[in-house]
C-alpha cells in the first residue's frame, strides 16, 4: 500500500477544516478507506490527495463542486482523453464568459462611482468656498 494520510494531515496541508473534508467526501470527491472500530477512522490515499488538490484548483477557477467532480471523475476513467479535455474546455469557457461579464459590470460600476465622486467633490468644494466667504464677511462686520 502506498502513502496514506489522515483527515487531519490533509486538512492541515491544504488549510481546510475536517468538516470541509467530510463535505468533499459526501459530495463523492474523496473516497477514503475506513479503519478502526466501526470504521470511524478515515485513511486517505495518494489518489484522494490528488483529487483534493484538483478540487481546490477547480474551485479557484470558479467551478462548482459538481462540475469539479464531473471533470475529475473523467480523468479516473480509462477512456480516451479527447472527450475529457473537450468537456473541461467547455466548462472553463463558460466560466471565463461569466467572469468577463462580471468584469464588464464591475468596470461600469467603477466608472459610475468615479462620476459620483467627482460630482460630490465639486459640490463640496463649492460649499466650502461659500461657507469660507460667509466666514470672512462675518469677521469683517
Amino acid at each position: 500500500m502506498g502513502t496514506t494520510y489522515t483527515i487531519g494531515d490533509l486538512a492541515k496541508e491544504f488549510d481546510l477544516t475536517t468538516r470541509a473534508m467530510r463535505f468533499y467526501e459526501d459530495m463523492g470527491l474523496l473516497q477514503p478507506e475506513r479503519s478502526g472500530p466501526g470504521g470511524r477512522s478515515r485513511v486517505y490515499s495518494a489518489r484522494d490527495r490528488a483529487r483534493l488538490k484538483l478540487t481546490l484548483r477547480a474551485k479557484r477557477l470558479g467551478l462548482s463542486l459538481t462540475e469539479a467532480k464531473e471533470v475529475i471523475d473523467m480523468y479516473d476513467s480509462p477512456r480516451d482523453t479527447g472527450p475529457q479535455l473537450k468537456k473541461f474546455l467547455a466548462v472553463l469557457g463558460e466560466h471565463r464568459k461569466q467572469l468577463e461579464e462580471q468584469l464588464t459590470d464591475l468596470l461600469a460600476n467603477l466608472e459610475e462611482i468615479k462620476v459620483h465622486e467627482r460630482e460630490a467633490r465639486a459640490l463640496l468644494a463649492k460649499s466650502e468656498r461659500k461657507s469660507g466667504a460667509k466666514g470672512v464677511e462675518e469677521a469683517l462686520k
